[in-house]
């Protein structure tokens, strides 16, 4: 298993937002997690990416038990085996999209030109080999999205966890970023953990969980 989580529960003050919650995905799967506002799916994805630790439970991402790492050891994983991609791009607006592709993997210690070489095979797995020099505000939504999800990949990420990454775009677009993301299944075998509100996304994923109450049903 690429991830495994156990027993996983979060509160806020008198609020227990996840009710011991399990979570496993293998290697090269696609899982969408549904449900409605408040379910507690944005929650649950931060803990997985561990941008946000449980109050209990055990999780575990390609081998490593995530609980057992201090928090430079804890960045330094996630920046290597951890992507991420959000409803809003996140770009750098002062870099174009191959700087913005390239910044993980400089921080991660990668030379410039590895770097380099890596984000631009990336832009064109998705599509962007025309718009490389061109800065966010030069490019579509849809072309800002395939930017950061290229980003995300850029440091060939154990699991890469998308929170309504579609969530901004007009329906044509949508489509083009849902085929977008089974191809880099295809090509690159990787595991994909998405959130989102999207019945047509959901049911292209080889499973979906639906959170009601903090729990799994």
């Amino acid at each position: 298993m690429i991830i495994e989580a156990r027993n996983i529960s979060k509160s806020f003050g008198a609020l227990q937002v996840l009710k011991g919650v399990d979570f496993s995905a293998g290697k090269g799967e696609i899982v969408s997690i549904v449900g409605a506002s408040g379910a507690g799916k944005t929650t649950l994805l931060q803990i997985l990416g561990t941008l946000m630790a449980p109050d209990s439970g055990s999780l575990a991402i390609d081998g490593t038990l995530v609980s057992g790492l201090g928090s430079r050891q804890l960045a330094a994983f996630r920046g290597s085996k951890i992507g991420f991609v959000f409803q809003a791009h996140h770009l750098l607006p002062e870099f174009n999209a191959l700087e913005n592709v390239m910044i993980p993997a400089l921080i991660a210690g990668k030379s410039a030109r590895d770097a380099e070489k890596k984000a631009r095979e990336l832009l064109l797995v998705v599509g962007l080999s025309e718009r490389m020099e061109h800065k966010p505000s030069e490019l579509s939504g849809g072309e800002q999205q395939r930017v950061a999800i290229a980003r995300a990949l850029v440091n060939s990420p154990a699991v890469v966890f998308a929170d309504e990454p579609t969530g901004n775009l007009d329906s044509a677009t949508k489509e083009e970023i849902h085929q977008l993301f089974f191809s880099l299944r295809e090509r690159l075998g990787q595991t994909i953990i998405i959130v989102t509100h999207d019945p047509a996304l959901a049911a292209m994923c080889d499973r979906t969980l639906t959170m009601k109450d903090g729990q799994f049903v």
